[in-house]
């Protein structure tokens, strides 16, 4: 296991900068993973840490070892690639044995490795197929075994699940938990499934443009996000969006103004005048209750099973979204009242910063 140190991290490519004075820090037995949009620089940045990129600025520390010049061979971790870059003329065993006979380890010390990885992964009765005769889902599993048998300080995974179809993916990821449980090692995830994000990680970083918007635990991205950014990214089904605006209220106090909403006060507002976004979960989005209430129409049904997504039209105009059971019974052109409670609220200012909450009263 390992720690990580990132310090004034950057990349260039020519004029083009796509990781800009990047600074982490990556704990001993972590599962942290790399998230955001693509081109936000996440594949990048787990090249640079494995060596096979050369960054531009800045410094990285390998349990406090300085690894910028340092060959890949030499850092001791393993990295899984989004393709399985599997030997194909090669059964699984040979392919799970092939990189630690290349470090003249002796065959006892390999058959160890390569039999507790199989384990591991509940692919022994596999270890005589050539990779032609898996799935998808075993081949990405032998490409895993292939980190494993390393016994590494490091785990980097670029992607490794989004060549699966959706089932595997969802079976796939509670593998890689299970292994992570089982291993406790230091791993370096990067996806641009939130989903995986949430369900996978320790702490995650949403990156874009380069830079760290937010570093936290699934639950703090989810339930205190620090931008209006992260609040979108962040969530499935995406957050509602409301445009507002700050004014004075009668008692002197800053209210917001939705346009289909009554004024009301969450908490510290900013200077009158201001515009700002109202967000909340669509799961926080109250049928026929809560302290600020409003009309919609509805315009369309997601019937999912055991949960119903309503997609609901406002007086103004406006959209909003609501997460409701699967015995929810509404129809198109239905008028429902819907309502937000001050506390579910998530309010940030003109540059989408969040507004730091206060004690919410109704206005």
């Amino acid at each position: 296991m390992a720690d990580l140190t990132i310090r004034n991290v950057g990349k260039r490519y020519g004029a083009v900068r796509v990781i800009d004075g990047l600074n982490l820090d990556i704990h001993d037995g972590e599962f942290l993973v790399l998230v955001g949009p693509s081109g936000c620089g996440k594949s990048t940045l787990l090249r640079m840490i494995a060596g096979l990129e050369e960054i531009s600025d800045g410094t990285i520390f390998i349990d406090d070892k300085i690894v910028n010049d340092l060959p890949a061979s030499k850092r001791d971790l393993s990295m899984v690639f989004q393709s399985y870059a599997l030997y194909p003329h090669m059964s699984v065993r040979k392919n799970l044995a092939f990189g630690l006979q290349n470090l003249k380890m002796s065959r006892k010390e390999v058959t160890r490795r390569v039999d507790e990885a199989a384990r591991a992964l509940q692919i022994e009765p596999l270890m005589d197929r050539k990779p032609r005769q898996l799935s998808g889902g075993q081949k990405q599993r032998v490409a895993i075994g292939r980190a494993i048998v390393r016994e590494p300080k490091l785990f980097l995974f670029d992607e490794p699940l989004s060549n699966l179809d959706a089932e595997l993916r969802v079976q796939m990821r509670v593998e890689l938990a299970a292994l992570y449980t089982r291993l406790k090692s230091t791993m370096i995830y990067v996806t641009h499934d939130q989903v995986e994000a949430m369900t996978l990680a320790t702490r995650i970083v949403v990156l874009r443009g380069g830079k760290i918007e937010q570093v936290g635990t699934p639950e703090e991205l989810y339930n205190r996000p620090a931008n209006l950014f992260v609040a979108g990214f962040i969530g499935s089904p995406k957050i509602n969006m409301l445009p507002a605006t700050i004014q004075t209220g009668p008692d002197g106090q800053r209210q917001l103004k939705c346009v289909d909403f009554a004024p009301f006060t969450p908490g510290v507002l900013p200077d009158a005048g201001a515009e700002a976004t109202i967000c909340v979960r669509p799961e926080a989005v109250r049928l026929g209750a809560g302290q600020v209430q409003t009309t919609g129409t509805v315009r369309l049904v997601e019937y999912l099973g055991s949960e119903t997504l309503v997609y609901l039209d406002l007086p103004s105009g406006q959209s909003l979204l609501f997460h409701g059971s699967g015995r929810d019974s509404h129809k198109q052109g239905d008028s429902v009242i819907v309502g937000l409670d001050l506390a579910d609220m998530h309010v940030f200012d003109a540059d989408g910063q969040r507004v730091a909450p206060a004690a919410a009263q109704a206005a």
